[in-house]
């Protein structure tokens, strides 16, 4: 391989694209901490659905552990991604299930939805990360409860 050769696979090994397409395998495999430790210090997570924005590694970290929990058989695909400058788009689907009480018995009722995230990257670091699916359809409301504050009037 030559110099501009392998400067070019330099680039393209850590183009956004590639930089999301790992957090997202490392994301559907459980590795949450290789997830985590794509984000840059400064940065925003939001999950539109269930409203939940997230600008701390920890708390990101407890959210990713606690879906993993909620949901411990979930495999995530990516459908297509769309890549410009800084900013990274993935179309994705989420397969799971969750147990269901049913009288003394619990049920596993298999779950299945898409969504996209749309991501902007600078210097091969995740900066802001926003998810966007339909909340009905996802089942994740008792994940959004763990991290939502009540307010009582």
């Amino acid at each position: 391989m030559n110099a501009t050769n392998s400067h070019s696979a330099l680039i393209e090994a850590s183009s956004p694209l590639n930089v999301l397409q790992s957090a997202l395998t490392a994301l559907g495999e459980g590795r949450i901490s290789e997830v985590i430790d794509a984000f840059d210090d400064r940065f925003t997570f939001d999950d539109q659905a269930l409203k939940l924005q997230f600008t701390d590694k920890e708390r990101l970290h407890e959210f990713f552990l606690k879906a993993r929990e909620l949901f411990p058989d979930t495999t995530l695909e990516v459908l297509s991604t769309l890549e410009s400058g800084y900013h990274v788009v993935a179309e994705w689907k989420i397969t799971t299930s969750q147990l269901m009480p049913l009288g003394l018995m619990q049920l596993r009722v298999p779950i299945s939805f898409q969504g996209a995230s749309i991501v902007r990257i600078k210097d091969e670091r995740i900066i802001s990360w926003s998810d966007y699916y339909d909340p009905s359809s996802s089942r994740r409301f008792r994940l959004g409860a763990f991290f939502t504050d009540w307010i009582e009037y």
